[in-house]
């Protein structure tokens, strides 16, 4: 069965995955913002590392209510916009979509299923360096695997099928255990993201300086800590090793967070830092470190809210 796909949310990551799947010619639906009727008459440009391609004529919109239902939507909104999707959602929903949320943070989930609680729902994990550069044009420089994980009422078929999809176009993307995938993931996030905001740097300025790449490993090994204690022991410590190598060879990057800060939006810290830090208050650990870089954030943020 082919399915069709809606994709809410086209920015780095909506574009990028959104117009993978388009590109191999599935059905996908795109919903956009500011950027729409620069779209609706010149199409998605994608520069890829993996090869740059163009959608001249794609399926746009600017609202949901023109959208057709859809079996799959993918959520690539910033979190800082969840609120919006108990109105976005409904007209492109029949009963059996599936609502993948391809999101950083913990806890996303768990907030869609209190709105809609019959809803298929799974995570999705971007390993990605991805940036919008400009109206409907998107920038991928590194990596791109994505992770999917079932949460709740999901359909294995399904998911299988759109994992298949992703593959089918080019995607390194595999289904796995979401609670371990999303800890795993913030062993990078929470540390990267948020010293480029504090710091106002990028990846390789943090890596290259011994002071701050120890506080990164510090951190790191922090939230691998607080992941085990939640998860029971199911990250290696082998692992902070492993992502600290990865972003050694990673070219220069300002992480989502820092785009987010630059630009002057709203910073994304309920889910990647206030969650994980309550999540692991709930086993009995605490994250003194984390805490301080939330602190700081949300003096950070406050100024931007404010501007």
């Amino acid at each position: 069965m082919s399915l069709k796909y809606a994709v809410v949310g086209t920015g780095a990551i909506g574009g990028f995955y959104g117009g993978k799947l388009a590109h191999a010619g599935k059905d996908v639906h795109f919903l956009f913002r500011s950027d729409y009727e620069y779209v609706k008459s010149h199409g998605l440009v994608i520069d890829s590392v993996d090869g740059d391609f163009v959608l001249p004529q794609i399926n746009a919109y600017n609202n949901t209510e023109d959208m057709p239902k859809c079996d799959v939507v993918l959520v690539c909104l910033k979190s800082t916009n969840n609120h919006q999707l108990k109105y976005l959602l409904p007209p492109i929903l029949h009963k059996e979509s599936l609502v993948v949320l391809i999101q950083n943070g913990l806890g996303l989930e768990d907030d869609l299923l209190k709105d809609f609680p019959e809803l298929s729902i799974a995570g999705g994990l971007a390993f990605i360096c991805s940036n919008k550069i400009g109206d409907g044009h998107i920038a991928h420089l590194d990596y791109g695997k994505l992770n999917i994980g079932a949460y709740s009422n999901s359909d294995e078929a399904l998911v299988a099928s759109v994992i298949s999809d992703f593959v089918e176009s080019g995607i390194d993307a595999r289904q796995v255990n979401l609670t371990e995938s999303r800890w795993m993931k913030l062993v990078w996030n929470i540390p990267f993201n948020g010293m480029t905001v504090v710091l106002n740097t990028e990846t390789n300025v943090l890596m290259d300086n011994p002071v701050t790449e120890s506080l990164m490993r510090d951190i790191m090994v922090e939230v691998v800590d607080a992941a085990n204690c939640v998860l029971k022991n199911k990250i290696a410590d082998s692992y902070v090793d492993e992502m600290l190598e990865m972003t050694r060879q990673m070219k220069p990057y300002s992480p989502s967070m820092k785009l987010d800060f630059d630009a002057g939006r709203p910073l994304e810290i309920k889910y990647i830092y206030s969650r994980p830090i309550e999540e692991a208050a709930k086993a009995g650990c605490i994250m003194p470190r984390v805490s301080i870089l939330e602190k700081q954030l949300k003096f950070i943020n406050a100024g931007l809210i404010h501007k």
